[in-house]
């Protein structure tokens, strides 16, 4: 692993030199759950082995179609082989800031509602985004995101889990509250404007308190608002119940239709991720106490402390 890491580095180097026409200076490796990344002080360069997954190339195929000033410009991108491996690369220009990090730790109420605010102005530019015939077609090509698409698809994702327990860790409570969840959804999601579909606060970044970008669109497709206020909300830890009002105030959506839809949408994933994990034998116990928390402990209806 450590030699393929410094071969992406030595690849990141050169793209990153190619598309500055100087010198990067020090790239330095930051963690990523599937790709190399590489920051220096005005680029970042991620890397993929390019027979991994196709959703860097749906990123990189989309920037230059995004509404302006919502993402880091695109700079270069291409395909580099490295002996029998190809690996693809995409240069950003470096946005000032930092992600403030899942569960917005040591943000206090003030801020945080500052950042909610601005996130929500920023996706609501999205959301109102008319996409070209190309940005279009690529944002309606199927993408299996484990997230809520309509109430039979959910239930019969609840079947197949059930199924999957052979080890019998879902409780027969967990799964009767699950399908009456379910069966409470609406028949079917939209597919009515483009969403980024995982933007949690590890990929906002954040300079002196204001919002400056919105990164990792590999996700993104057509959707419902819905998709993004799930992950806008749920991982703001401590100030859950202030950025759901603050999307709800921004929004004029109903406080009561938005908890429901960002709790049928978190039982989506949660009911796919733990299927996997189920399959993997691996991962489950987390996934299993988060999707109690939604189900038995109604995490989207508790009142704010």
């Amino acid at each position: 692993m450590a030699g393929t890491r410094q071969q992406d580095r030595e690849v990141a180097r050169a793209a990153a030199a190619a598309a500055l026409g100087r010198d990067p200076g020090p790239l330095g490796a930051v963690e990523s759950a599937s790709h190399h990344v590489f920051v220096g002080r005005d680029v970042v360069v991620k890397i993929i082995d390019a027979a991994g997954h196709t959703r860097l190339g749906r990123e990189v195929a989309l920037a230059s179609h995004l509404p302006a000033g919502i993402t880091a410009p695109l700079l270069a991108d291409g395909l580099h082989r490295l002996g029998g491996r190809e690996v693809r690369y995409a240069c950003y220009a470096r946005m000032p800031g930092s992600a403030p990090g899942m569960g917005l730790p040591g943000v206090d109420a003030v801020t945080a509602r500052r950042l909610a605010e601005e996130a929500v102005r920023r996706l609501g530019d999205l959301h109102s985004w008319t996409p070209g015939p190309e940005a279009r077609d690529m944002l309606e090509e199927p993408l299996e995101h484990g997230g809520f698409t309509g109430r039979d698809a959910l239930l019969a994702e609840v079947g197949k889990l059930a199924a999957d327990d052979r080890e019998r860790a879902l409780s027969r409570r967990l799964l009767d509250g699950l399908t009456a969840l379910a069966e409470q959804a609406p028949p079917r999601a939209r597919t009515a404007v483009p969403v980024h579909a995982d933007c949690h606060w590890d990929n906002w970044l954040v300079h002196e308190g204001r919002v400056t970008a919105l990164l990792d669109f590999e996700w993104a497709r057509l959707g419902e608002p819905a998709d993004d206020w799930l992950f806008l909300a749920r991982f703001a830890g401590p100030h859950q119940r202030a950025v759901l009002d603050v999307i709800a105030r921004a929004t004029a959506a109903d406080p009561e239709e938005l908890r429901a839809a960002c709790e049928v949408r978190e039982a989506a994933h949660l009911v796919s991720d733990l299927r996997a994990a189920l399959h993997f034998g691996e991962g489950a116990t987390d996934l299993l106490r988060d999707l109690e928390a939604v189900v038995l402990d109604r995490h989207w209806w508790r009142p704010a402390r």
